[in-house]
């Protein structure tokens, strides 16, 4: 990709400019400079792409899963030899370093072989019956035409999150991009075609949630969204789509407790609260933003963790350690939030502003940063900023910090940092959330496992993991009776 290059639709197999002809501009949030233009959809062009898929999905369908397998392995190897071209482009749109990109690129390539196999293993099963001559078994068949909504924190990872289970199943995908990481999911488009996907069973759509996400929440002829995103706007799709009664599955946002015990290693802790806290810039749902610490090692725990965020590098190079945000927007928002914590008595113990130093003063870059003083209830405990701010609260025994970990409105990713057993099962068994990890960070998800929250994080679904294929799939129940009259 080039500056000044036009990122179109994929409609039907073909890469198509929207109707109405207009595009938006996708900056590098390193500099805030241009990089190329986008296709601007609106109803239209969602309206081309869902036809596309409704006509072709049933021919899909009648491909055998095995098959179907082998087609998505061939996308999987594919990403394998374009790696480090889908890298750059991670790394160009979202401002991580190319390392990272590379990495997150891996982790696509994984979940991407993960569900090409499951080809092999789309189970239903067998049973018996109570009625003589009666052969009872489940199957799964796909559930139609899949919308599938992204978000640009690790634009690769979330493109092949959703499309590899959606279509081993049999679905047809109407993917709308992120606006942020338009050419990440454009390039999914291409390998797509170039490994001879049938036509219309991926449909890509750029543009903005409003003007071409909205349309497809609402189009009568998507059987099931996919979306992960805000709370806020999980709500509207929920409520929408729910009218008609498709199936959702939401992937929502998430206000992530670390706790750290008086008996943790605290130089673990340390590590991986920072980890948890500031890589990816904080762009994470499952990012550690509410850190509660033991009475006893506060301060000690405190000055520890303000020296090693101190001591981050903040920029786009493989020596830093994250990046900018992902938008202005986004930094504004932030800002705004920190600046009203700290008039409602927040201490911001490092950082709380814009980098406006020559390297950084083009960029959406944010320091990271700490607060205390924070209440439970205030905005900052319980707003998802998605950027590199956490809060620390003091805690003076398990139980009252088990209580404060669960008092949130989200219930995603929860971490314990403790060396007792007794402690690290009671709090991954009584923790509300869908996430429970020890002596670790708050994410780390991998292609096998589930993946979902409680509460307002998520609708009950999980993905990625086997557990996808009940989001992607409808069961069938199969009665077959015999007559022992024509034996």
């Amino acid at each position: 990709m080039h500056a000044g290059d036009l990122i179109s639709n994929w409609i039907n197999g073909r890469e198509q400019p929207t109707v109405n002809g207009m595009v938006f501009q996708k900056v590098d949030p390193t500099n805030g400079k241009p990089l190329w233009d986008v296709s601007r959809s609106n109803l239209e062009d969602v309206r081309q792409a869902v036809n596309a898929a409704r006509q072709a999905q049933p021919s899909w369908a009648d491909v055998p899963p095995v098959k179907r397998g082998s087609i998505l392995h061939e996308m999987a190897l594919a990403m394998g030899k374009r790696q480090m071209e889908i890298a750059r482009i991670v790394a160009s749109e979202t401002g991580k370093s190319l390392k990272d990109a590379v990495a997150e690129t891996e982790g696509a390539i994984s979940l991407g072989l993960f569900y090409a196999s499951e080809g092999q293993r789309l189970y239903g099963r067998t049973t018996t019956s109570s009625i003589p001559q009666k052969y009872v078994m489940t199957v799964r068949q796909p559930v139609g035409v899949a919308g599938l909504i992204t978000a640009a924190n690790t634009p690769i990872a979330n493109v092949a999150w959703k499309i590899f289970p959606a279509l081993i199943c049999g679905n047809a995908v109407v993917l709308k991009a992120a606006e942020d990481t338009p050419a990440t999911a454009w390039i999914m488009g291409l390998i797509a075609h170039e490994c001879g996907l049938p036509q219309g069973i991926l449909n890509i759509i750029q543009g903005y949630g409003e003007e071409a996400g909205r349309p497809l929440v609402e189009h009568h002829d998507v059987d099931i969204i996919s979306f992960t995103g805000s709370t806020a706007v999980g709500r509207f799709i929920h409520q929408t789509a729910g009218k008609r009664l498709a199936k959702v599955s939401l992937e929502l946002g998430g206000k992530n407790p670390i706790v750290i015990c008086d008996d943790a290693d605290l130089g673990n802790a340390n590590k991986w609260t920072v980890l948890s806290a500031f890589s990816n810039a904080g762009q994470r749902c499952a990012s550690g933003s509410r850190i509660i610490i033991f009475n006893d090692i506060y301060a000690q725990f405190r000055d520890m963790l303000v020296r090693h965020t101190n001591e981050l590098k903040i920029g786009p190079r493989d020596e830093d350690d994250f990046g900018p945000v992902i938008n202005k927007k986004q930094l504004d928002h932030m800002l705004a939030v920190v600046d009203r914590a700290q008039k409602n008595g927040a201490l911001i113990l490092t950082g709380g502003t814009r980098l406006n130093d020559p390297d950084h003063a083009n960029g959406f870059y944010m320091a990271p940063t700490l607060l205390e003083n924070v209440k439970p209830r205030d905005e900052i405990s319980t707003t998802e900023l998605f950027g590199p701010i956490a809060c620390l609260y003091r805690v003076n025994n398990f139980q009252e910090a088990l209580t404060l970990a669960n008092d949130s409105p989200y219930g995603l990713t929860a971490c314990i940092h403790t060396r007792s057993l007794h402690r690290a099962m009671e709090f991954t068994k009584r923790v509300q959330s869908g996430v429970a990890i020890v002596n670790a960070g708050t994410y780390g998800s991998e292609p096998h496992m589930p993946f979902g929250g409680l509460k307002a994080s998520g609708n009950g679904w999980r993905e990625p993991g086997t557990e996808a294929i009940d989001i992607y799939s409808e069961l069938k129940n199969i009665y077959i009776n015999t007559d022992p009259a024509f034996l």
